[in-house]
């Protein structure tokens, strides 16, 4: 079809005067109308449609044939008539009038030019029309350079349907910040053949240091934290240069500054290993001071989104999105979630989710409601506090943990992920995870959890592989810790490396099952490095039936399990500790 935009009555379509916008959101729909048919109930009809075999690759991206922004710029330079400011006023998208509402017509798919505006437009009808199936244009770039509250895109509050083909909807990269889209309460999403890009929120002015942060957690922390200090006094306590410097102002008030969020921490790095193990019985919640005149913190029923989470796309509580064969890039949250913050229930399948990035948690995807992901790729993400690929849940910074939901990924690739705290891939802060048929490879954490991190959390890998991970901390594969389960059944954790304790497996304080798994090759490099297999510490319990723990190195003995006063390692009769050096085990029963 053509994508000539006319008017009514036959016209060239011109744009109403800047004071007029709200005829862009209300009566503007009626330029659409006679253009495209409106489907009322086309995204209940999507529910039963088949995803395409055709997907966009994540190693060849969507392509531009067409761009147009919403400000009505087109490929070619061109301008609508009337040009209209960046600017969108105080205006609202939802002030439809009835007419507008009585116009609709029952078509099963919307065919949305390729034109920003008309986007919106789209979008804002089929909210008010229950739902809507819309038809983006093929091969089209919908530039975004306005928003409103925040968002790029209209708050999807009913079943809405986006089909693309090659189809990209991105924030323009000089706009004010924003997310891109963000599904409201009831709203029901589905994104089939698109690629999100480019959003951008606000990051805190205020900036959190990832030791201080996760200190609390774990001895270790506190304990590798002091060595690297009296190793290397003079660079101990630089923070991170990507949040050394604030971009905008804070989004909450700046009381939060009164919180001595950092102090628990700050002195134990000062002080010896010895002595920091003293501190142990701090828990994260007494990290954050409350005024002296407030009472007990309310835990709420529901976690609620920071101002700041889900710069791709952001799902609140009571909302739902699914997408299929499409593509979340290179978007930025100043809190938690680059790609995808979900606080509801979302799908992911056949879709990458790669070069995005947190201010906190979650560098593709932070999860506090229920996320399911299969036959996905999470890549090339980047966390500062935690999380790089996918986090579920959120340790405390300027407020109470947001404990994780529940995350289900199958059959997915998890790859090259980073964060300077906890959990280069995957991060669990008191939620319930579960990696299945699932590669965690090659990610990278600075304190500890290379490859996946679990605090106050259950976790479950099965039929998973984690190789070529490493943390200049503990725990190079995967740790365990702060009260935490772990179930590890026919997985394989090999080739990850460690500055410090268990380059394969770092269990503290927690309950650790592996069942016909091998833990293989993994490296304890650092000068104090220990555990090059499993380091279990702290009254951990570490049960190994029918495992292979062999070939791991460590600097000090032993190379292959390493077993703290207090705590427990449990072998049967099918399991096998050998060729680990310098040495198999250390207070291990039935193993030298």
């Amino acid at each position: 079809m053509s994508y000539d935009v006319t008017s009514t009555d036959g016209g060239a379509s011109s744009a109403p005067p800047t004071r007029r916008r709200r005829a862009l959101w209300v009566a503007g729909v009626a330029g659409l109308t006679g253009v495209v048919g409106l489907a009322a109930l086309g995204g209940l009809a999507a529910r039963d449609d088949k995803p395409s075999s055709d997907r966009v690759s994540d190693a060849q991206p969507s392509t531009n044939r067409q761009n147009a922004s919403d400000a009505g710029d087109t490929a070619d330079g061109g301008k609508e008539a009337g040009g209209r400011d960046d600017e969108w006023g105080g205006d609202d998208w939802s002030g439809f009038d009835d007419r507008a509402d009585k116009r609709a017509e029952k078509d099963r798919g919307t065919q949305v030019p390729c034109d920003s505006d008309k986007l919106i437009q789209a979008i804002t009808y089929a909210n008010n029309a229950s739902g809507g199936v819309l038809e983006l244009a093929k091969g089209c770039t919908y530039i975004l350079t306005r928003n409103q509250d925040g968002n790029g895109l209209p708050v999807i509050t009913q079943p809405i349907t986006l089909k693309g083909e090659h189809t990209t909807i991105g924030r323009e990269a000089t706009a004010d910040y924003f997310r891109i889209l963000n599904v409201g309460p009831g709203g029901d999403l589905v994104l089939k053949g698109l690629s999100i890009k480019g959003g951008q929120t606000i990051q805190r002015a205020m900036t959190a240091d990832p030791a201080t942060v996760w200190a609390p957690y774990s001895t270790s922390v506190r304990n590798t934290t002091a060595k690297s200090a009296a190793a290397k006094p003079a660079t101990a306590p630089a923070k991170p240069a990507a949040v050394a410097k604030p971009v905008a102002p804070a989004a909450k008030p700046t009381t939060a500054a009164a919180k001595p969020a950092a102090k628990p921490a700050a002195t134990a790095a000062a002080k010896p290993a010895a002595t920091a193990a003293a501190t142990t019985a701090a828990r994260p919640t007494a990290t954050v001071a409350k005024p002296a005149t407030a009472g007990p913190a309310a835990v709420p029923l529901v976690q609620e989104p920071g101002t700041n989470d889900g710069a791709g796309v952001l799902v609140q509580p009571g909302g739902r999105a699914e997408i299929l064969d499409s593509e979340v890039l290179y978007n930025q949250s100043g809190g938690n979630g680059g790609g995808l913050a979900n606080f509801g229930s979302t799908r992911l399948s056949r879709t990458t989710v790669a070069h995005n990035t947190a201010f906190f948690h979650g560098g593709g995807i932070f999860n506090a409601g229920v996320l399911q992901v299969d036959e996905s790729k999470i890549k090339d993400n980047t966390a500062i506090i935690g999380g790089g690929g996918i986090a579920n849940g959120a340790a405390g910074i300027f407020t109470e943990d947001v404990d994780g939901g529940s995350v289900w990924v199958y059959k997915s690739e998890i790859t090259d992920n980073e964060t300077l705290g906890f959990g280069g891939g995957v991060l669990d802060v008191g939620g319930t995870t579960t990696l299945h048929e699932t590669t965690v490879s090659g990610n990278t954490a600075v304190l500890a959890g290379g490859g996946v991190a679990a605090a106050d959390s259950q976790l479950t890998l099965e039929q998973a592989t984690v190789a070529r991970n490493s943390t200049a901390g503990v725990g190079g594969g995967v740790a365990v810790a702060f009260d935490s389960t772990a179930t590890i059944e026919d997985t394989t954790i090999r080739d990850n490396t460690a500055g410090f304790f268990g380059a394969g497996l770092y269990n503290e304080d927690s309950v650790t099952t592996l069942r016909d798994s091998e833990v293989v090759g993994n490296r304890a490099i650092g000068p104090f490095g220990s555990g090059g297999g499993i380091y279990n510490t702290d009254g951990g319990e570490v049960t190994l039936r029918r495992t292979t723990v062999s070939h791991n190195v460590a600097t000090l003995p032993p190379g292959g399990i390493s077993n703290g006063l207090g705590s427990f390692v449990r072998l049967d009769d099918e399991s096998a500790v050998s060729a680990n050096r310098p040495t198999n085990c250390l207070n291990v029963p039935g193993c030298f």
